[in-house]
């Protein structure tokens, strides 16, 4: 049988401590995480770029579109003001009073045996009502009952249009003054009307629904 003698073991076994030695493993190891972090660093900053890229393309864009988008605000304010002005203007007419349908009303409950001497109206704060106040003179048999004939028809005709109607006498006294009325001296009265009443529609109440027999 041959034998071999390896005149180099002691060369190969320090080869193989050398590449069996912890620090130089470690430093491959590091050296191997390294390179890992610095890819993942040149990723992130690679899309870091592309979105500052894309940011600067909206700035462009919108600065392109800012002055319109500011004027359009502007006029939005503006005609959002107008709208509430004309709310504010149209709730004032529809509320308002107007005097003439009143004053054509009055007129048809004065009988020829009446005559009004002052009439004077106003529109209480808030539109909470109006208040009237009248004079005037009425002549017959009896004048006041010819004042009372008045102040009923006016209650009358207003209650058709207006809602919580009062009309009162504050003065009513008989006239030593006679007036000639078709011939006749007729004795006179002298009355004041206070007239109050509210001119909104008022709140239509829905019936109450029919009680359902029971069986």
């Amino acid at each position: 049988m041959a034998l071999h003698l390896n005149l180099l073991h002691e060369e190969f076994q320090e080869q193989r401590q050398r590449q069996r030695d912890p620090l130089k493993i470690g430093m491959m190891v590091l050296g191997g995480l390294g390179a890992i972090m610095f890819i993942y660093y040149m990723w992130n900053a690679y899309q870091t770029l592309g979105i500052r890229r894309q940011l600067n393309v909206v700035q462009e864009s919108w600065s392109k579109v800012e002055p319109n988008v500011t004027a359009a605000q502007k006029r939005s304010k503006e005609l959002n003001g107008i709208i509430s002005t004309t709310k504010v203007l149209d709730g004032i007419i529809e509320s308002r009073f107007y005097w003439a349908p009143f004053l054509e009303k009055l007129s048809r409950c004065v009988a020829p045996n009446a005559q009004l001497t002052s009439v004077d109206g106003a529109v209480l704060e808030d539109n909470r009502g109006v208040s009237v106040m009248i004079e005037g003179l009425a002549a017959g048999r009896e004048p006041r009952a010819a004042a009372e004939e008045l102040r009923q028809l006016l209650l009358e005709q207003l209650g058709q249009s207006y809602h919580d109607v009062k009309i009162e006498f504050k003065t009513l006294e008989d006239l030593d003054t006679l007036a000639k009325i078709g011939g006749a001296n007729m004795a006179m009265a002298r009355f004041a009307l206070s007239v109050t009443f509210n001119p909104s529609n008022p709140a239509k109440v829905a019936p109450p629904a029919p009680a359902r027999s029971k069986k």
